[in-house]
């Protein structure tokens, strides 16, 4: 009984074994695989994308100054409300998380009174000698931490030059007098004064000589030799 038994499970495994056999071979015949020409694939780079491409020239930020004469200071007081948060605009000038923004146009940097600063803003100032212009307020508000690296102002910038002009015509007349809007009158006079340099210059060099008192002396001389010895 026990042989037939082996027999049996024996009989068993080997007509598994030819199952897995004829199958193995089956699917060979179905999936038959080749070996490629070339191992791998090829990447293709566009031309000049490399890494010693010359890096694409940033583009010069936008003048702010074309746009303020036709900004609305109202709706500045409406994007204002973006900062009223962290400042005020009263005129006493109080400070909150940041420093008070009354007559900040055209204010040095980093001298409110009451308001430590942070380090980079300070350094940034060069003692207070650097002023809160047009141009910079503008720069600044687009993305504080980019243009001044290391300030403590946490806001994200404002990205529309529009909204920029806006609020700075909105904080503009937060002030006893309003500072002035920026002109394009300075540099053709610092110009002109130049082109007049050369004018003066010929002028003098066509003034005439005086020889008259130098010729009159040998006339006089001649003169004296001329008359008789007493």
């Amino acid at each position: 009984m026990n042989s037939s038994y082996f027999n049996t499970a024996a009989g068993a495994f080997l007509g598994v074994l030819f199952v897995l056999m004829t199958l193995s071979i089956v699917s060979d015949g179905i999936f038959d695989t080749h070996e490629p020409e070339t191992e791998g694939f090829a990447i293709e780079v566009a031309e000049g994308g490399g890494a010693d491409s010359a890096p694409a020239e940033e583009a010069a930020p936008e003048e702010i100054a074309p746009l303020l004469a036709s900004a609305d200071p109202d709706k500045g007081a409406n994007v204002f409300k973006k900062c009223a948060a962290c400042h005020t605009v009263d005129p006493s000038g109080a400070n909150k998380v940041g420093p008070g923004l009354w007559d900040i146009v055209n204010r040095p940097m980093a001298t409110h009174e009451g308001f430590k600063y942070s380090s980079a803003m300070t350094e940034f100032s060069e003692g207070g000698t650097v002023n809160w212009d047009y141009d910079h307020l503008s720069h600044f508000l687009a993305s504080p931490k980019k243009y001044i690296s290391g300030t403590a102002m946490g806001f994200a910038g404002l990205k529309k030059i529009e909204d920029r002009a806006d609020l700075l015509a909105y904080l503009r007349t937060l002030a006893d007098t309003p500072a002035p809007l920026p002109t394009e009158d300075a540099a053709p006079t610092e110009a002109a004064e130049e082109s007049t340099a050369p004018a003066e210059a010929v002028e003098e060099s066509a003034a005439p000589e005086e020889p008259a008192e130098e010729s009159a002396a040998p006339a006089e001389a001649d003169a004296e030799t001329a008359e008789p010895a007493n």
